[in-house]
């Protein structure tokens, strides 16, 4: 059974920082480019940022800068360090696991920037 479990979710001030771990069970970790969402209240779900297989990176550009995206194949883990949170950032966070055909969901994670 595919499980991809998201924590580290929570309030945050604004200019703030979270960092977000997704922990893979039931697939060959290493397979897999490993990607963060997101859905804000009213929003459509939209790419914040992606790792390949080999540890290429790419980002939203609204992230850029602030945002880092890592992985750890031996852990079966990806993280996405959040820096300088802006209130618009509120949202689910859901990791994303891409292999070809085959995909996989976390349950999300919410995210709430505030003051």
């Amino acid at each position: 059974q595919v499980q991809l479990v998201e924590s580290g979710g929570g309030l945050v001030q604004p200019g703030g920082s979270l960092r977000l771990s997704c922990a893979a069970s039931g697939i060959i970790f290493s397979d897999y480019a490993m990607s963060w969402y997101r859905q804000g209240p009213g929003k459509q779900r939209e790419l914040v940022a992606t790792i390949t297989r080999g540890g290429r990176t790419n980002y939203a550009d609204s992230v850029k800068g602030r945002f880092t995206i890592s992985r750890d194949d031996a852990k079966k883990t990806v993280s996405l360090q959040m820096n300088n949170l802006k209130p618009e950032e509120t949202a689910v966070y859901y990791c994303y696991a891409g292999g070809g055909v085959r995909y996989y969901w976390g349950q999300g994670t919410q995210v709430t920037v505030s003051s």
